[in-house]
């Protein structure tokens, strides 16, 4: 343990990162790591750079490894740490702590998460009794800790668990909380009441800051209902002199902030979040007046400004104030106070286009959404402009802010080089109007029916999208480009084909948000999908695919460092959405297309730092990889030399984040040869046999599919040179054991028993597998594991292979345990089958018709009483024949329509980041069976014969007759 802080300190540096990580976890496993772990997290006297890597460490272990089920920590130092890490927040409130107390408060959530309240039932006592009404640093450390277990309740739903939990931290917390919550609104709004806890001046904005959380905590306690406490002090919070109202007018000068900073003040935070607490429930008259004529320009301001015009929206909708806004005078002033000065450009705007466009980019795609940073102003004021059209105001509002609109196009067209900001408020203005119905993956799905959309876009939009850069001012071309990209599903694919060559021409743009926004939009037409079909395909864009490429690939590649190549993962979207457009056109081309590629992850591995833009690059050249070599099998070899070298950096070099996409290539690039495994696989498999490439949980999918194709192809080889035991080893000790990755090793486990000869299998195998199936099932059974387990059976029984049949897997059993098998026919493969999706259906079918009809075991004592069962199963299964066939529309586009990451959001820490292009069609083993019906059947006649017609009927009769 001594050597703690150095390897904390070694794990910063990149030189030093990777084997000090691999020393920490190894120090982990001893007894007492986690105390002293925070312990030297604690230590004034340590670096504060160590104490933060510490905290960090220290997260990450709630995070990734509180629950693990192999080499799981003690449940004694999970107790110890639990019990110190309250006082912990405690001794970190000073301010200077307060990155270090922010690794601590969400490592209580995490652990809160999981163990409270089963395992950590003291936990709010802990924080109720450190609260306090005089020391606000104490408070702010306990409110924060308090906020960061709460906050998980505003996205769970509804539930008997749920509410309990809620339930019992009100009984204890709810008074205390209400209590601080009315001193501190007192010490805020009075300050002369207290002036030993409000001056210095920082101790007053150390109780803003406690203010700031108490509303946060507000929410998180009544985001599913009004507790009866704080329904009880209703008047004292939302009365028209209660404390929300009061503090909306509320305006310290001390607490003001600079006009140029970009921070909220704490007022304005006060403020955003009792407008989300009150939503619907308040005067929004308050509201109006809040934020009227531009009364709050600051860029501090703009979360207070979307919330209260999100505020407004929600008032809107509701209804309550449908006789005020059927006046037009109403509709009239609110456009004009309220929705005009904040869809405006303002110069901060225009700056951040020029120099911070990827800002720019990521806040004008985003939508207006409560509490989030990413609540601009032009979306709350659209959000309010498209209340009032869905709430029965479509014409009035229509009327009005379509007047809006054509002064700001006479503007423009009176003083083009001066007034073009009043055609970008006009764009955007009859964008928001126009639009009734839209979500960030499809764009604009319905209109306003009084809004032509195509014709404002050839009369106004389509000339800019036309012109050079340069002639217009770019936002404008960004605005056509924007129009066309929010409206793509109201335009045919004819018009969309058309207007495409310009797109094609913005991508070779100097202006970075012009040619991010062209990539964003050819990105998202490409993926217009009808009828689940996608609308364009590779006769679409064959003459254009490798202008697009080689424009998308050249800007990626202008970077020039890792991270400025990374940073635009727009451009690498792109990219991969034309290579799987472009599918065989792109033969000619593959071996330019790849090399780029190959080198800018070369360049990128360097400094890993955008997992968006990671995903799509492993997208790209697997997607290349795919459709190039359907077409051409002669270029395997090709992807394979150019390949091996990079993937084999990474692999030795254990770049953790590419790891698990190298897997899948190289299980993709495998699953290509059909007959035997070439030499240079063959001598990668002892490394992937290795205990350590299994401990990275994100390679664990990639490692199953890749050790899956060496199964199918060479399971003859590995069982005679010992390697399937090697496999069965990781099954048992690293998939099956695990919650989290039992599935996985179900799925090797299938490989095994398809693959394997019987005779080797009945001999060597069996009885261990079926051994830790069951040691499982006895230590650490779930409804979820009982499934898989089921099915696995029903797998075997249902394969076709020569020699395997029911009886080598029921005698198996048998040989564990007399009458084991009984136990496990009734008690879980009997109602588990019934339960199993329907695309498995056909498969647990022929499963449960092989066991009844093909086991003589079956027909035997004790486990023939369960036939009857069995058959009734079955019944169930046969209950809905539509899912006992596969469509062919499930075969040729398998993965490819998935490839759509818009609303993901990715992160290393993410567990495993799959490859839609690498995905491959699963083998169908009931495929010999065309009709399950006619096969149940024929199976009944063979038993007939066998047992004869009188003792079937009995057994028929015994489960209700026929199916």
């Amino acid at each position: 343990m001594a050597d703690l802080p150095t390897l904390l300190r070694a794990s910063l540096d990149p030189a030093s990162r990777k084997q000090a990580e691999q020393n920490l976890n190894a120090l982990s496993t001893q007894k007492g790591f986690l105390t002293h772990l925070l312990a030297l997290v604690l230590q004034q006297s340590q670096d504060l750079p160590v104490r933060l890597a510490g905290g960090v460490y220290l997260k990450n272990i709630a995070k990734l490894r509180w629950e693990e089920d192999v080499q799981p920590l003690a449940e004694d130092d999970k107790t110890a740490l639990r019990s110190q890490l309250v006082p912990a927040m405690l001794a970190l409130s000073n301010p200077a702590d307060k990155t270090v107390r922010a690794q601590i408060a969400e490592s209580v959530a995490l652990i809160a998460e999981l163990d409270f309240p089963a395992k950590w039932n003291d936990l709010i006592d802990q924080l109720v009794s450190s609260l306090s009404l005089t020391d606000y640093n104490v408070n702010v450390g306990v409110l924060e800790t308090a906020h960061s277990i709460f906050k998980q309740w505003r996205a769970q739903v509804r539930s008997d668990k749920l509410y309990s939990e809620i339930n019992l931290v009100l009984e204890k917390f709810v008074t205390p909380f209400l209590q601080l919550f009315k001193r501190t609104a007192e010490l805020l709004t009075n300050p002369t009441s207290a002036p030993s806890i409000t001056t210095p001046a920082s101790n007053y904005t150390l109780v803003a800051q406690a203010m700031v959380l108490l509303t946060d905590i507000f929410y998180d306690l009544t985001c599913h209902d009004l507790p009866p406490a704080i329904e009880d002090s209703y008047d004292d919070f939302f009365g028209s002199t209660g404390l929300f109202h009061g503090f909306l007018a509320w305006d310290p000068a001390e607490l003001r902030g600079d006009p140029d900073d970009v921070t909220p003040s704490y007022p304005s935070k006060i403020k955003t979040r009792i407008l989300e607490i009150g939503e619907a429930t308040m005067d929004q008259t308050n509201v109006w007046v809040l934020i009227g004529s531009n009364k709050l320009p600051g860029i501090a301001d703009d979360a207070l400004v979307s919330q209260s015009l999100r505020f407004i929206s929600t008032a809107i909708r509701t209804g309550y104030y449908k006789d005020l806004f059927s006046s037009k005078e109403t509709i009239s002033t609110l456009v004009q106070g309220v929705v005009i000065p904040n869809v405006s450009l303002r110069e901060h705007d225009v700056e951040q286009f020029e120099d911070d466009p990827l800002e720019f980019i990521r806040l004008d795609l985003s939508l207006s959404a409560a509490g989030t940073d990413l609540a601009t102003r032009r979306h709350a004021a659209a959000d309010v402009l498209q209340a009032l059209v869905g709430s029965g105001f479509e014409a009035e509002t229509t009327e009005i802010v379509g007047s809006w609109v054509n002064t700001g196009l006479s503007q423009y067209n009176a003083n083009k080089q001066e007034n073009w900001k009043a055609k970008d408020s006009a764009i955007f203005l009859l964008t928001a109007i126009a639009t009734r119905g839209s979500t960030t993956q499809h764009g604009v799905t319905s209109t306003n029916a009084l809004v032509d959309v195509v014709k404002f876009f050839s009369e106004h939009v389509y000339q800019d999208l036309q012109d050079t850069s340069g002639s217009v001012h770019p936002i404008l071309q960004v605005d056509a480009i924007r129009f066309l990209y929010a409206f793509r599903n109201q335009l045919t694919k004819e018009q969309l084909l058309s207007v495409l060559p310009l797109l094609v021409q913005h991508l070779r743009s100097s202006n970075y948000v012009t040619y991010t926004y062209a990539a964003i939009a050819i990105e998202r037409i490409l993926f217009i999908k009808q009828k689940n079909e996608l609308l364009f395909s590779q006769a679409d864009i064959h003459d254009s695919a490798a202008q697009l490429l080689d424009a998308l690939l050249g800007k990626v590649e202008a970077g020039g460092t890792p991270e400025k190549i990374a940073e635009n993962d727009h451009l690498m979207k792109c990219t991969m959405r034309v290579i799987l457009t472009a599918r065989q056109t792109l033969i000619p081309l593959h071996q330019q297309i790849l090399a780029r590629l190959v080198a800018i992850l070369g360049v990128i591995s360097k400094n890993p730092s955008n997992p968006n833009f990671d995903q799509y690059i492993f997208e790209s050249i697997s997607g290349l990889m795919r459709f190039v070599v359907e077409g051409s099998p002669a270029t395997l070899p090709y992807f394979e030399q150019t390949l091996f070298g990079p993937f084999t950096v990474i692999i030795q070099q254990d770049i953790d984040q590419y790891v698990p996409y190298v897997f899948q290539v190289l299980a993709q690039m495998l699953e290509l040869h059909n007959k035997e495994v070439p030499t240079e696989y063959r001598s990668l498999l002892p490394f992937l046999l290795t205990p350590a490439v299994w401990q990275q949980k994100g390679s664990i999918p990639g490692l199953v599919k890749l050790l899956r194709a060496f199964i199918a192809r060479d399971a003859a080889q590995m069982v005679a040179g010992g390697q399937m035991a090697s496999v069965l080893a990781v099954v048992q000790q690293r998939l099956i054991p695990s919650k989290v990755n039992d599935a996985w090793g179900f799925e090797l486990l299938q490989s095994v028993v398809a693959h394997v000869r019987p005779s080797d299998l009945q001999q060597q195998y069996l009885r261990p597998i079926i051994m830790t199936l069951l040691t499982r099932m006895q230590t650490n059974k779930t409804e979820n594991y009982a499934y898989l387990f089921s099915r696995f059976v029903l797998y075997i029984f249902a394969l076709n292979v020569e020699s395997l049949n029911p009886d080598i897997l029921i005698s198996t059993v048998e040989g564990i345990q007399p009458q084991l098998w009984s136990q496990i026919l009734t008690n879980f493969v009997i109602p588990q089958a019934p339960k199993v999706p329907h695309r498995d259906r056909k498969l647990a079918v022929v499963g449960m018709i092989r066991l009844l009809c093909q086991s003589k075991l079956m027909m035997e004592q004790p486990s023939v009483r369960s036939w009857p069962a069995g058959y009734g199963a079955l019944g169930k299964l046969f209950s809905e024949p539509q899912h006992l066939t596969k469509s062919s529309e499930e075969e040729g586009s398998t993965g490819i329509t998935e490839i759509d990451y818009e609303e993901q959001t990715a992160g290393y820490q993410a567990a495993y980041s799959r490859l839609g292009a690498s995905a491959t069609k699963e083998v169908d083993v009931v495929a010999y069976v065309p009709n399950p019906q006619e096969f149940l059947q024929s199976q009944l006649q063979g038993l007939a014969q066998q047992y004869g017609q009188e003792r079937v009927s009995s057994l028929l009769a015994a489960a209700g007759g026929p199916i």
